[in-house]
Parts: C-alpha cells; sequence; structure tokens
C-alpha cells in the first residue's frame, strides 16, 4: 500500500467538497474504490467520465488495476471540461 494525495478537479471537486485528499491503496483501481465509498453520489457519477493522471503520466485505457500507485504519489480526477 502507498499513501497517496488526490486531487479533484471542476466538477469533481464540487462533488467531493474537498480539492484534494489522501488515501493508502496499492492501484488506481483500489483508490477509486476507496473515493467512492467515501463519496457516494455525486462523485461516482463524475468518476466514470473523468480521465486520470497518476504521478502527471495519462492512465488512457489502461487498466486501473495495473496503475501502480508509488509512495508519496499523486491522483488527478480530471472530469470532462467544456470549452469553446
Amino acid at each position: 500500500m502507498a499513501q497517496v494525495t488526490v486531487r479533484y478537479w471542476a466538477a469533481a471537486k464540487a462533488a467531493a467538497g474537498v480539492a484534494e485528499e489522501p488515501y493508502d491503496a496499492a492501484d488506481l483501481a483500489g483508490v477509486l474504490t476507496a473515493v467512492r465509498e467515501r463519496h457516494p453520489g455525486e462523485l461516482e457519477r463524475v468518476l466514470l467520465r473523468s480521465s486520470f493522471l497518476v504521478d502527471g503520466d495519462p492512465v488512457g485505457t489502461r487498466a486501473h488495476e495495473t496503475v501502480r500507485l508509488a509512495e508519496g504519489g499523486t491522483v488527478e480526477v480530471l472530469p470532462p471540461f467544456a470549452g469553446g
């Protein structure tokens, strides 16, 4: 297990009610499960549409169980952004 900081942006930040918080997890799937348990409701829906950065690297289409987390790392939750 690694302790990481999860940072929420835009709609994810609004749904979580905080900008960031610590979690202990071994991989991205584990940390997202913990996030869903802590914040049931709207944040769960936002996560379905979000992309993720782990220590600055895009996760892309990789299975979340394969994305290992490093001690002191950061997971960024990026919901779709409107623009034009």
